[in-house]
């Protein structure tokens, strides 16, 4: 069966996880210069069954039309250069949160410097905007400069530091 597309670009098709791409999603989470910009305590993947597992859990949220953890394919290759991600933030600690929305990317980094970040985050964004969301974040590491030029890229507004969600010190942007 073929994987749900849920939108394209002139150069990407972002779609539902296939279990054909477990490979590749453990090429690119296995690799610290990926995943140390991951999560409050950065890991790498540390085997092939873990993706299998993650791939599982990421097409159980791909549910919501709205919502998902993507792969992004490149058109021109059929290769997965990475995914895209447009998921609720996690509620904040104190419980003040507003139902805010987060982009995110994360590319192998074979496909790093040729901008397919920012077009799959660009269509992502224009994505939750067509189903109806006011507005959208990114949180991104202080030191990781090519998301951070990403989401300038974008045309998000910084919004400063913030240890608001997943428990790390992170810059916001909203768009």
């Amino acid at each position: 069966m073929d994987p749900k597309v849920v939108f394209e670009t002139d150069r990407l098709v972002v779609r539902d996880w296939t279990d054909a791409d477990g490979d590749r999603v453990f090429d690119i989470y296995r690799r610290w210069e990926v995943s140390r910009w991951l999560g409050a305590d950065p890991k790498v993947m540390s085997d092939r069954d873990a993706a299998s597992r993650v791939i599982e859990r990421w097409n159980e949220r791909n549910k919501d039309p709205l919502y998902g953890v993507w792969a992004v394919e490149e058109k021109s290759t059929g290769i997965v250069a990475g995914t895209v991600l447009l998921v609720p933030l996690p509620e904040p600690a104190d419980g003040s949160g507003k139902g805010e929305v987060e982009v995110g990317w994360h590319f192998h980094p074979d496909a790093w410097g040729r901008g397919l970040a920012t077009e799959s985050a660009r269509a992502a964004i224009a994505h939750g905007f067509r189903g109806g969301l006011g507005e959208i974040y990114a949180v991104v590491r202080p030191d990781n400069h090519p998301s951070l030029a990403v989401c300038r890229r974008l045309g998000m507004h910084p919004l400063g530091r913030t240890d608001r969600w997943y428990g790390a010190e992170l810059e916001s942007f909203v768009i």
